[in-house]
């Protein structure tokens, strides 16, 4: 029986490109090219089944191109790069790789938070400079994590990381903001209170992005949302980029209309803002929330477990659709 073909899109660990092997005919691109759109459909000719990540755009016309496509499985909880739609409409099965990167994700958060609150990225870049001459009392003086409030703008699996890590390690006041309020069980095990978008805004020292992106929530931070916060707050987005303008929010840290940021995703990422790059009051990080060996190696398996799974006649383990 002849094997089913898939593409591989992006490098990933040579243990499961070999255990893909074992199952399919493999067309990898583990030098990690770049490729257009026009070339990722060259590639994709004949094949059944894709392993994406973020970054491999799958939409009406890519599905139009590839009629032998049966699954595209993203390495990555987030899937704005699918046109779920689109593929619902192909018969195209979607699929991404949640739970695995919860904690480890959650780590990263409040690492983030706590770089953007305290300025370490800022005092760093001084002392690398030689500028470092003698202690002040003020020298990047910060804010507070303990004791502070915590205002958390989408509340899955991660926010609910970050809101325990927040209120049982750091005694933080936890409030938060979702589409739907969490049960009563699980706000106690948050410790954690539903507000609404503006009061957690105008009320929180540091309000912390974990929401997926999509049309309804492009910009849910912009220069409005901004001119609410407290002067003294800090921003993280760990989220998706375009979840924050981040031009409108360059504009604010220039200012110092909000104290400091951290962010690991932007718009039109690779790319930054320039301005950012500018500003010395924001922490800036390549998307690397989920970035540790253990939790990237799961994050593949489970991509390759669910092509596996279809391919083979089964159902698959993380459906999107």
């Amino acid at each position: 029986m002849t094997q089913p073909k898939i593409l591989v899109a992006r490098a990933v660990f040579p243990e499961v490109i070999a255990r893909l092997e074992q199952h399919f005919v493999v067309e990898s691109n583990q030098l990690d090219d770049s490729w257009t759109k026009e070339q990722f459909i060259q590639k994709l000719q004949g094949k059944q089944g894709a392993f994406t990540t973020g970054g491999d755009r799958v939409d009406a016309e890519v599905l139009a191109a590839c009629p032998d496509l049966k699954i595209c499985a993203n390495m990555a909880v987030g899937y704005n790069n699918f046109d779920v739609d689109a593929m619902t409409q192909a018969g195209v099965i979607a699929t991404n790789a949640p739970d695995v990167l919860t904690e480890t994700t959650a780590d990263f958060g409040f690492a983030l938070l706590m770089a953007t609150a305290r300025r370490m990225s800022e005092s760093e870049h001084y002392l690398r400079a030689g500028k470092w001459s003698k202690w002040s009392f003020d020298m990047f003086a910060g804010s507070d994590i303990h004791g502070s409030t915590l205002g958390i703008l989408g509340m899955g699996r991660i926010g609910q990381g970050i809101a325990r890590r927040g209120a049982h390690g750091f005694g933080m006041s936890v409030i938060y903001h979702n589409r739907s309020r969490l049960s009563a069980e699980l706000e106690a095990d948050c410790k954690a209170s539903y507000v609404g978008k503006e009061e957690l805004l105008k009320t929180a020292d540091h309000v912390m992005l974990v929401l997926p992106y999509s049309a309804a929530t492009h910009h849910t931070i912009g220069a409005a949302e901004l001119s609410l916060m407290k002067p003294t707050a800090t921003l993280v987005n760990i989220a998706r980029g375009g979840i924050v303008d981040d031009a409108a929010l360059a504009s604010a840290l220039a200012a110092r209309r909000i104290a400091a940021a951290g962010l690991d995703v932007f718009e039109g990422e690779p790319k930054v803002h320039p301005d950012l790059l500018t500003i010395p009051n924001v922490v800036l990080t390549p998307h690397i929330a989920s970035a540790t060996i253990p939790t990237r190696l799961a994050m593949a398996n489970l991509a390759a477990d669910n092509l596996i799974a279809v391919l083979t006649g089964n159902k698959p383990l993380t459906p999107l659709n």
